[in-house]
């Protein structure tokens, strides 16, 4: 980071934070300027599940892994049609693919996305301030021809309201409902289709990842997707076994002005209820607990969650900004699950309903797959209270 005013030699991209500090870099992807929140991930694998997450609106995503383009793109690695993320930070330039599923370079995938990148950052000076002084807000410029308007992409960056108080369900759920039989991947195989579903759940789209619909099918579920602005008696018109409560971007608390009605009609009809990221957190509004902002966030696929019920630590996959804060649950309700990083809230179970919720993402797109059992957990509660 630097405060120079002018660019060094060959410099094509620029992230301007907040504070005024500068990281200069060779642009990727598409030309252009964009602004968000920065913040960083941890894992090794997925890049390209990761830009497609769309719990990544509003923010710019720094890799701490730094050989990242290695295995190119392709078209079955991604989990939303339309990228949410706004932008990515890289160490190294994004080299020729290496890998036999790789169609495209990545370079080309992110400019055919309209997806602007910088390269050449040291990014663990950048990851070192996130971790000391929390996620700032960034200003992402990449320009071809090198030239840069300094005090406006500060101005742009210090004017960003935030994530707090952003409904970013909004803008990337579904804008109709639609159902969902596409089965997980298998080598040499591809995608499969559910040929003989045995129950059929509703999923809530705040923002939700294929490859949890997929593991759904997987499990013989029907899926019908709805809306994150579907109403109570939306959702039980449909008559589902179980409800799945999905991930997604922005502050639970804005998206909760619509989906907690919801969710309160729908838990009064004592059903199955399964919630994950977005989904958990809206689920401990309903049930009157309290969530917060964090200084950095969890995001990456190597967090350590122990359950509290059996000791066992499974290494989780993660990406969220807000929290559940753990004194707020009521009697009712129990926490399952705790980070072991930091001790946050990871999980939540009623006592009297088949509901529980977990802050991780247990499909493993990317990530380990030591989550997994949790949505056979869910398709077995389904069975018992059939």
């Amino acid at each position: 980071m630097t405060d120079q005013t002018r660019p060094p030699e060959g410099a094509t991209a620029a992230l301007m934070l907040a504070d005024g500090g500068v990281f200069w870099g060779r642009g990727l992807g598409a030309p252009g300027v964009v602004t968000a929140e920065v913040c960083f991930n941890t894992a090794m694998t997925g890049y390209q599940e990761i830009l497609t997450d769309p719990s990544y609106a509003g923010q710019i995503v720094c890799f701490t892994f730094p050989h990242i383009g290695i295995v190119g793109s392709n078209g079955e690695d991604v989990e939303a049609t339309t990228p949410a993320v706004r932008g990515l930070v890289l160490r190294m330039d994004a080299g020729d693919p290496s890998n036999f599923r790789a169609s495209q370079h990545l370079d080309r995938w992110l400019g055919a996305h309209g997806l602007i990148g910088i390269s050449g950052v040291d990014t663990r000076q950048l990851t070192r301030r996130i971790r000391d002084v929390g996620a700032p807000n960034g200003t992402l410029a990449h320009a071809p021809d090198g030239r840069f308007d300094l005090a406006a992409l500060r101005h742009q960056a210090v004017a960003w309201p935030g994530l707090e108080g952003m409904d970013l369900a909004a803008e990337v759920t579904c804008r109709q409902s639609y159902a969902w039989d596409e089965t997980r991947w298998r080598l040499g195989q591809g995608y499969g289709r559910l040929a003989k579903p045995a129950r059929h759940v509703v999923a809530i789209d705040y923002g939700v990842k294929r490859n949890i619909l997929r593991s759904l099918a997987d499990l013989g579920c029907r899926v019908t997707v709805l809306p994150a602005n579907a109403t109570g008696d939306d959702i039980l018109a449909h008559r589902p076994d179980g409800v799945f409560l999905s991930n997604g971007p922005g502050d639970p608390v804005a998206t909760g002005r619509y989906g907690v009605p919801a969710l309160r009609q729908v838990l009064g009809a004592n059903m199955p209820i399964f919630g994950i990221c977005l989904g958990h957190q809206i689920l401990a509004l309903a049930l009157g607990a309290r969530t917060a902002k964090m200084a950095i966030g969890h995001r990456g696929a190597n967090h350590p969650v122990k359950e509290l019920a059996t000791g066992k630590v499974e290494i989780t996959s993660q990406n969220h900004g807000f929290v559940v804060l753990p004194e707020s649950l009521p009697d009712n309700v129990r926490q399952t699950h705790v980070s072991l990083f930091d001790g946050s809230c990871e999980g939540l179970a009623l006592a009297d309903k088949p509901v529980f919720s977990v802050q991780y993402h247990p499909e493993a797109s990317p990530g380990p797959h030591d989550s997994h059992y949790l949505f056979r957990r869910f398709v077995d509660m389904i069975e018992r209270h059939a």
